[in-house]
């Protein structure tokens, strides 16, 4: 779990996504709908070292297929039910399970964790 894309000038957080979206795997993405806000917090010695808002969208709708090869490592699909075995950061199977609970509201979170991706503390 990093920084993934940063957002351009004057483009909205879902002209964003889905141009990032496109941009590492070939797929375009229609209707995304914004299911999690997070603050990211990277502390070390008690000092934070890095921080970055992270948004979180969901769709089921697509068009294209994935690239070959993408500049953000190998790409797959995967059944929804292998989702929760993929080694991810602690606090990211929160995001997941809101997001196939299909839940109406926007998770908002503050997320602490040590250089190493240790989960310090969510709020």
């Amino acid at each position: 779990m990093a920084p993934g894309g940063k957002m351009e000038a004057q483009e909205s957080i879902t002209e964003s996504v889905k141009r990032e979206y496109k941009e590492e795997t070939g797929i375009d993405i229609v209707d995304p709908v914004l299911k999690g806000v997070s603050t990211m917090v990277i502390e070390e010695n008690d000092q934070v070292v890095d921080e970055w808002m992270m948004f979180t969208f969901f769709t089921d709708t697509y068009k294209g297929t994935l690239l070959d090869e993408s500049p953000e490592g190998e790409l797959e699909w995967v059944p929804i039910k292998d989702i929760a075995s993929l080694p991810k950061a602690e606090g990211d199977q929160q995001y997941i399970d809101h997001v196939l609970r299909e839940a109406q509201n926007v998770l908002v979170r503050k997320f602490r964790y040590t250089t190493e991706y240790e989960l310090i503390s969510y709020q």
